[in-house]
């Protein structure tokens, strides 16, 4: 399957409506219009593609769905084959989903774990249309897409079996975490798109990436959270994999943002899969956060 990045999240939360301040003034998001004009629902985006995240207001925090991006629609009919090949069914959208997604054409299937996902191809685009939610150099997305997720999951061989085999990932490295594997992985130059843990009985949304162009940018927002009160999760730090300097924020929703800037990226032609003993080589120190509240019972039982 040619994934190319990570399009978009859609999230629900009963605490939906802070996003339409915490998006823009904390993290410096662009407010997007929602389609649909549902009351309770908040679209941001990090550039001119509208609506990357979209939290609705429910009962529960969790991950919703997540969009995969192909090239083109001969991409998207080859995804759909090697889904069914591999015994995943696949949901076909309604002329009415694709436009509420801001794409041209869409499936969903469900992975091992219990998590929707869907690919697509075809999302708009207005150029020159972001303007920061506040002052800011901007984000890194283009060809490295949204940013990058890290997902717990009830059976880790499983996932990562589906996410290889089946959906095209590539694993950048691995980092050994008290016994536990985290394992990393990538669709384009980014690091890593998506990285998965195992977490017995359970799956959530960990955190959410978004790469900002200039470390001021990271130690601003920083001083902004410590100013608003907001909860730290992991103080500022730097890497060990990726070299990514950031700092880790609770978001109203239960899952974390990582802030951060200068990561390495990944030459295709060069890249050797390593693994590592520690996440970051100084800083990220716990903070004041809550434990993680994007968690809800999974589909396997197993880590490996």
């Amino acid at each position: 399957m040619k994934i190319t990045s990570l399009g978009y999240l859609r999230l629900e939360s009963p605490e939906a409506k802070e996003w339409s301040t915490f998006g823009p003034e904390v993290l410096g998001l662009a407010v997007s219009e929602d389609p649909l004009g549902r009351d309770g629902t908040v679209a941001l985006t990090n550039d001119d593609r509208p609506g990357r995240i979209v939290i609705s207001e429910g009962r529960h925090n969790r991950l919703q769905r997540m969009g995969w991006e192909v090239p083109g629609a001969d991409d998207l009919a080859l995804a759909v084959e090697e889904l069914e090949r591999a015994g995943v069914a696949v949901r076909r959208a309604t002329a009415e989903q694709c436009a509420a997604a801001r794409v041209r054409d869409l499936v969903g299937f469900t992975d091992p774990a219990g998590f929707a996902h869907e690919v697509f191809y075809g999302q708009l685009v207005v150029p020159g249309s972001f303007r920061p939610g506040r002052a800011m150099s901007g984000f890194v997305t283009g060809a490295q897409g949204l940013g990058h997720i890290v997902l717990m999951v009830p059976d880790l061989a499983e996932s990562l079996e589906f996410y290889r085999t089946v959906l095209g990932f590539k694993v950048s490295d691995e980092i050994d975490m008290g016994g536990e594997r985290l394992v990393f992985l990538h669709v384009n130059p980014r690091h890593h798109t998506l990285a998965v843990a195992g977490v017995p009985g359970m799956r959530g949304l960990h955190h959410l990436m978004l790469q900002v162009g200039s470390v001021d940018d990271v130690g601003m927002a920083y001083d902004l959270c410590l100013d608003r009160k907001i909860p730290i999760a992991m103080t500022l730090g730097r890497h060990t994999n990726d070299r990514m300097l950031s700092f880790y924020l609770r978001s109203p929703s239960g899952f974390e943002i990582e802030y951060g800037w200068g990561a390495d990226t990944v030459d295709e032609d060069q890249w050797v899969v390593t693994h590592m003993r520690s996440p970051s080589i100084w800083g990220h120190r716990p903070g004041d956060a809550p434990p993680p509240g994007c968690l809800e019972p999974g589909a396997g039982s197993r880590s490996s």
